[in-house]
């Protein structure tokens, strides 16, 4: 069985996949502290989710994503570039992220649950 582990999740994405929230706690400039099931999943939606409408360049994406230990969130984000969930290219001084096809259907599986 895994283990939940408290993290600060973002309220629409709390609100979307409520389903890995075991216990919420305070909000917190725009985000819920939980203790959550899957972390590792639920990040991974974290940062899909962001990108759903917009591209973002790495700091944008790091903030709104609320992952607040940055090696996770590279981690993270790597995986995704990794698995195709995310692509980065580089504009100017920034390296903006975009999701892909393959992410909006990762993203989608988690979603459709609600629909």
């Amino acid at each position: 069985m895994m283990r939940a582990r408290l993290t600060y999740v973002p309220l629409e994405v709390a609100e979307q996949f409520e389903d890995f929230i075991i216990k919420r706690d305070e909000e917190i400039l725009g985000a819920v502290k939980a203790r959550t099931r899957d972390y590792s999943t639920l990040s991974l939606l974290k940062l899909l989710y962001q990108l759903r409408g917009n591209p973002m360049t790495f700091s944008e994406l790091y903030s709104k994503s609320k992952i607040r230990m940055k090696k996770s969130f590279l981690n993270y984000l790597h995986l995704c570039v990794d698995y195709n969930f995310v692509k980065k290219e580089a504009v100017g001084s920034n390296m903006i992220y975009t999701i892909t096809d393959k992410g909006h259907t990762m993203l989608s599986l988690f979603m459709q649950k609600n629909n």
